[in-house]
């Protein structure tokens, strides 16, 4: 197992530039779906009766789309619809193939590493139980057992 300091030297690229070079090209994919007299998004009933034209207003749309457009079964009409989640779990399984991992790894492998990692930072086991959404703090205890630091993990305010 690593532990946090492992990581310290490694380059984690700039979330923040991927993230408007992902959604610049997302915005030149809907506004080639406007062309094509699509683009739109469904919208809950009040909010489309109230703002009927919002379904195509860029603000409304997936960050992550579909490669395709499909046929929406509630009103017929053709649109493009969110990324399935099953996309990304089969991204994953080819990452984790072609990266050598021998271990089972899924998308719920990032959700125990969050927790796991909030602990080891110093996070308070309420706060980590509010952020996974449990409702007994014993699942959340869980994740405690990993971090297996004993007396020695309590440090003085003067450390």
């Amino acid at each position: 197992m690593y532990s946090s300091s492992d990581y310290s030297s490694l380059k984690y690229p700039d979330i923040a530039e991927e993230l408007k070079i992902h959604l610049q090209s997302v915005k030149i994919l809907h506004q080639q779906d406007l062309q094509k007299g699509y683009g739109s998004v469904y919208l809950p009933f009040a909010l489309e009766r109230k703002y009927p034209r919002a379904k195509y207003d860029w603000i409304w749309q997936f960050v992550f789309p579909s490669g395709s457009l499909s046929k929406d079964p509630r009103s017929g009409e053709v649109r493009r619809h969110h990324l399935h989640e099953s996309s990304l779990q089969k991204a994953l399984k080819q990452a984790v193939r072609q990266a050598g991992i021998q271990k089972k790894v899924g998308c719920h492998t990032f959700r125990h590493s969050f927790a796991t990692h909030l602990l080891q930072n110093g996070y308070d086991i309420r706060t980590v139980q509010e952020l996974l959404g449990h409702k007994d703090v014993k699942t959340t205890m869980i994740y405690t057992h990993v971090l297996n630091r004993g007396g020695k993990a309590v440090r003085s305010p003067l450390d």
